[in-house]
């Protein structure tokens, strides 16, 4: 069995009193989901999400303690593969897009997050993470 590790965040700002979260729509398979992407040899799991938001959106962000969640599958016979998602607050709204892998980037609410999203345990991340965000 290979095993393969990526780590990202929902990323998110505030603005008023609105909670919005980036989607990517990615060009590989030309579906929305999170920042994320293949851990590095050495990488910590945090340090592999700040490179791939940095490299894939040109964000800094800062991670909200206490918000860890991780979803396996099998993305084909024999790998298994695991996702590492954190809650990160954006600096900003300016999105500087990887084009070779992210096509494009928008900034919405839940609801909107949750008819756009392709997977259905991404959506279950992100319901979590507003649920963490609003009873902070």
């Amino acid at each position: 069995m290979t095993r393969v590790l990526s780590c990202g965040a929902v990323i998110y700002r505030k603005v008023g009193g609105r909670i919005l979260f980036l989607l990517l729509k990615h060009t590989n398979g030309n579906h929305w989901s999170l920042a994320k992407g293949h851990t590095e040899v050495g990488e910590s799991e945090v340090q592999t999400a700040t490179r791939e938001i940095s490299e894939e959106t040109g964000l800094r962000v800062k991670f909200k303690p206490g918000f860890r969640e991780a979803i396996r599958y099998s993305p084909s016979p024999g790998v298994e593969k695991t996702v590492v998602l954190f809650l990160a607050k954006s600096r900003g709204k300016k999105v500087r897009l990887q084009k070779s892998e992210i096509s494009n980037g928008i900034w919405v609410e839940l609801e909107d997050c949750l008819r756009l999203i392709s997977h259905k345990d991404t959506a279950e991340v992100l319901r979590r993470a507003y649920q963490f965000l609003i009873e902070d």
